[in-house]
């Protein structure tokens, strides 16, 4: 053991604190080797139960809806401080790798996935592989800003994880508002390497929309998704904003969120209303490390 110690962590990452919502959706405060902290989520479905798991400490992408920008990046994440987020909490739920509590990962917790792509990578094999914890890659999605060149290489990985696009916007000039990364890779190409992902694994895309009121909800809105997105093996995840305090950022109300999708829906695009969990324990991705790094 001891010999083992001088080159590999003893329990990389623990659980320092829980949240219980009242509807029964579990956040999480992970402790790192190094006295960093970052954050994960855990929610009950009826088939299964997803955990929401984190890339990097902090992340450098800017986007004006996401707390978890607020300090910037502080680092990567190996890929086994993201496989032991999942570990910590499967077993925190008494699974194992047999009969597992995780049933489903999301990689839409703090930091972008892509930004870190080699040990994200890395990590989508680990927890994938027979031998562990084996969950299947169409049991995991990613979700990403849009780094356009990586999304072709996870495209040739033969990874066939469900990619989901965080768009938020119908236009390049809208998008670059609230997402930097809109000012270096436009939509039109964030379509051209969906449609390359597509090619490659024949697992149909997710685009998610935040909706922001006075930013992106209008009937107009609605008409320039459509025409974007109509045709295209792809699905519309519609997200009522979670407010982040440090920004002025509002969320438009549950009324014009089904509004917006039904206008979808009748314009052709799968689109759907995300369920809404957690809100009363700071849901939202970065919300929970932002306030204990307040605290310190």
């Amino acid at each position: 053991r001891s010999e083992l110690l001088k080159e590999y962590e003893d329990g990389p990452v623990a659980i320092i604190k829980t949240l219980t919502s009242a509807d029964g959706t579990e956040k999480y405060l992970f402790s790192l080797a190094d006295g960093n902290v970052i954050e994960g989520v855990f929610m009950k479905y009826k088939y299964g139960n997803t955990q929401c798991v984190s890339t990097q400490v902090g992340c450098r992408m800017g986007c004006k809806f996401c707390a978890s920008t607020l300090g910037g990046l502080a680092r990567n994440l190996t890929s086994g401080e993201i496989l032991c987020q999942v570990l910590a909490v499967n077993a925190a739920h008494g699974g194992d790798g047999k009969a597992r509590a995780v049933t489903n990962v999301v990689l839409m917790g703090s930091g972008e996935p892509l930004d870190n792509y080699d040990n994200t990578v890395k990590f989508l094999k680990n927890v994938s592989a027979e031998g562990g914890i084996n969950i299947s890659p169409r049991n995991i999605s990613l979700s990403t800003c849009g780094i356009v060149p990586k999304i072709y290489s996870l495209a040739d990985e033969g990874l066939p994880v469900n990619l989901t696009i965080s768009l938020h916007q119908t236009t390049d000039e809208g998008r670059a508002r609230t997402m930097p990364i809109a000012k270096k890779y436009t939509i039109a190409e964030i379509l051209k390497a969906c449609e390359y992902y597509f090619e490659k694994t024949g697992r149909r895309y997710i685009f998610e929309y935040s909706l922001i009121d006075g930013e992106n909800c209008e009937k107009a809105d609605a008409e320039r998704l459509i025409a974007l997105l109509k045709g295209r093996p792809c699905h519309v995840n519609l997200i009522r904003l979670n407010e982040v305090k440090e920004r002025s950022l509002k969320a438009a109300t549950d009324k014009k969120a089904y509004a917006f999708a039904a206008m979808l829906e009748k314009g052709g695009l799968s689109a759907t209303v995300r369920r809404s969990m957690g809100s009363d324990i700071g849901g939202a991705c970065g919300q929970l490390r932002a306030s204990f790094i307040d605290k310190q």
